[in-house]
């Protein structure tokens, strides 16, 4: 993989990692805030998703920069290790968007009686 490609592979690993880890800073920030409870961190949901989605478009990037390379091989697990880490940072954010709907029904039925 070219150099361009290793530091494309290295963007989709950081992205990865601040995808896993936007949900729970967030959640965890709001236990030290006056103003901010649980409820607000699902403001970051889109955020997590977005860079997920970031980190799975640069590992396609870089792996199609590292297939038109004539260099093989420098930087396939990096990008691998973004892709997965991508991966699992959108399903937090969907999975977050789970519990925030039935959050949202639970509150609606509750409000009902």
């Amino acid at each position: 993989m070219s150099r361009a490609g290793t530091g494309v592979a290295w963007g989709s690993l950081v992205s990865g990692l601040a995808s896993v880890a936007t949900l729970p800073v967030a959640v965890y920030l709001t236990r030290f805030s006056e103003r901010y409870e649980l409820l607000h961190s699902g403001f970051a949901i889109p955020l997590g998703a977005l860079l997920g989605l970031a980190a799975i478009t640069l590992a396609r990037r870089a792996r199609r920069r590292n297939v038109l390379s004539l260099e093989r091989g420098r930087g396939h697990g990096i990008a691998r290790a973004g892709t997965i880490l991508g991966i699992v940072g959108v399903c937090i954010a969907l999975a977050a968007v789970v519990a925030l709907v039935v959050y949202a029904l639970l509150e609606y039925v509750g409000s009902r009686e």
